[in-house]
């Protein structure tokens, strides 16, 4: 089994209802996973870069595991990204510390499916919003997987979904994440991607 890194950007996730839920089945399963809660590694927003870029390193496989804020990361971890994914190191003549390591987005949408189309009142697909992402693994070299995400995955007391529900949806989530961590897509020529 490959070496995981996981990169939990949740804000708080000592409150949060899903994406603690994932993380502990992930936990679980990889018990040698290095699971990196950057809420509690950075509450100040102060990053270690080295310790951060020494973790990738040793990985073969990242996740980034988060909820997804307006349309992109919570600010701490496109905090992390930013500080992170340095010259010569993710990228530039020297920048080749990621090359060929699999990056895996899982993450938790709040929104139904249905409103992210061209006829939902988010006008796009998952896919089209996470292209700056996207194209910022490709720019470091890393083996872009397909991401692995859930809709519907809010929950407020008496408001928005029963927490029995969303749970289960997380317990699921997870583990697609984990059969997309065991069994990593190969691109092949023209783009398409095989198990």
């Amino acid at each position: 089994m490959s070496k995981i890194v996981v990169i939990s950007g949740h804000p708080d996730l000592d409150k949060s209802y899903t994406n603690s839920v994932i993380l502990e089945e992930l936990g679980t399963t990889f018990p040698d996973a290095d699971i990196r809660r950057l809420d509690t590694l950075y509450p100040d927003f102060n990053i270690n870069v080295e310790a951060e870029q020494q973790a990738l390193q040793a990985a073969d496989t990242i996740v980034f595991q988060f909820p997804y804020y307006w349309y992109s990361f919570p600010a701490l971890m496109k905090k992390w990204v930013d500080d992170v994914f340095t010259f010569n190191f993710a990228y530039g003549p020297e920048g080749d510390k990621l090359k060929g390591k699999q990056l895996i987005l899982s993450f938790t949408v709040g929104g139904p499916e249905q409103a992210y189309s061209p006829l939902g009142y988010n006008h796009f697909t998952i896919e089209q919003l996470l292209y700056p992402i996207q194209q910022t693994a490709y720019l470091a070299g890393m083996d872009y997987q397909p991401p692995v995400y859930t809709h519907g995955m809010i929950y407020i007391p008496d408001v928005y979904n029963e927490l029995d529900e969303v749970q289960a949806h997380a317990k699921e989530h997870a583990t697609r994440l984990i059969k997309a961590i065991r069994e990593p897509k190969v691109e092949v020529s023209g783009g398409a991607s095989v198990a």
